[in-house]
């Protein structure tokens, strides 16, 4: 390294001086930012490290991010930018239509208990599970015979058969309430309960997975799939605490029970079909089809997505006596 003499004579310092080896370390800061779309984030933590210290400061209080990570359990990521507009409101009335499920749930096992036998002396241990392995038989082979039957029309038809799916569950849970009434038929009465609901179960699966293609926007139908389940849960937990409840109160009394199913039947029919009729589907059936083309056909105009669906009929008997009709206009 060249130097020179300095005015004492000493050697002239080096054109790098000692104390800029020594200057600050480099630091790495890391954010945070949360929101449902590039355009609407909000900062949540900044992690700032350098070679002897690290720190981690985060937005808001621990209350604030305890309550966040709940909502991330039963909200898809991204919401509400990263699901369809009916998804809140078709959530909303399916939670509710599934809390009166499980409330009747309640009444009709116990009184279906009660006529399988248990409790009295009389009842054998062979004689019930025989009831209950032919109950189960009858509603899987059901389930195979509706697959085979309709299986192919589930997703194309999706509004429709969640409702068929939910009144034929109605119609199940009536029939354990009423078996006990009938002594005599009442095998034939449970199995054909057995038999309506699993109608329920491959209608009601199958829809399922179609509606939560249809929420998906970003790619995330799984995310949706998962945080609904958890919503069910909580749905179940509920309506089974409120059910034990209610079976409790009406121990012992016809009237009570019976009157109590029966509103929360009509209910539930209700939620069902307000939730059915939130949701406004963007693939094409026969239905809405022939609604689209008859309108564009009088007025050239296209209808949305909302408009058609609020043309729609999701009853199945409209669908299947109006649907030729609508059809020769047309054509």
């Amino acid at each position: 390294m060249e130097g020179g003499l300095g005015g004492n004579g000493a050697p002239a310092s080096p054109s790098s001086s000692p104390s800029s080896s020594t200057s600050t370390a480099p630091s790495i800061t890391v954010e945070e930012w949360r929101g449902s779309s590039s355009t609407e984030l909000s900062r949540t933590a900044i992690l700032t490290a350098d070679r002897s210290h690290l720190t981690l400061y985060r937005s808001g209080s621990r209350w604030d991010d305890l309550g966040r990570k709940i909502l991330e359990a039963f909200i898809p990521e991204g919401f509400p930018g990263s699901v369809t507009p009916d998804y809140v409101p078709f959530q909303v009335w399916d939670s509710l239509q599934g809390v009166s499920t499980y409330i009747r749930s309640m009444l009709s096992t116990q009184a279906l208990l009660s006529a399988i036998g248990v409790g009295e002396k009389s009842a054998t241990v062979i004689g019930a599970t025989f009831q209950w392995f032919l109950r189960d038989f009858t509603g899987m082979l059901g389930g195979i015979l509706f697959t085979f039957y309709q299986g192919s029309n589930l997703d194309s038809s999706a509004k429709m058969w969640r409702l068929v799916a939910d009144f034929m569950n109605d119609l199940g849970m009536l029939m354990d309430l009423v078996s006990p009434l009938w002594p005599s038929a009442f095998i034939v009465i449970v199995c054909l309960g057995s038999l309506s609901r699993s109608f329920t179960g491959v209608a009601g699966g199958a829809t399922r997975a179609a509606l939560t293609q249809h929420f998906a926007l970003q790619n995330n139908a799984a995310d949706i799939s998962a945080k609904e389940s958890s919503q069910e849960t909580v749905a179940t937990m509920v309506g089974m605490a409120l059910g034990m409840l209610l079976a409790h109160i009406t121990m012992g009394n016809p009237v009570a029970i019976w009157f109590s199913f029966l509103s929360l039947t009509m209910f539930h029919i209700y939620a069902n079909y307000k939730a059915v009729s939130c949701l406004s589907l963007t693939t094409l059936n026969s239905e809405r089809s022939s609604i689209l083309l008859q309108y564009y056909m009088q007025n050239r105009t296209v209808l949305s997505p909302q408009e058609v669906s609020r043309r729609e009929h999701i009853f199945p008997a409209w669908t299947i006596w109006q649907r030729p009709v609508i059809l020769s206009k047309i054509l």
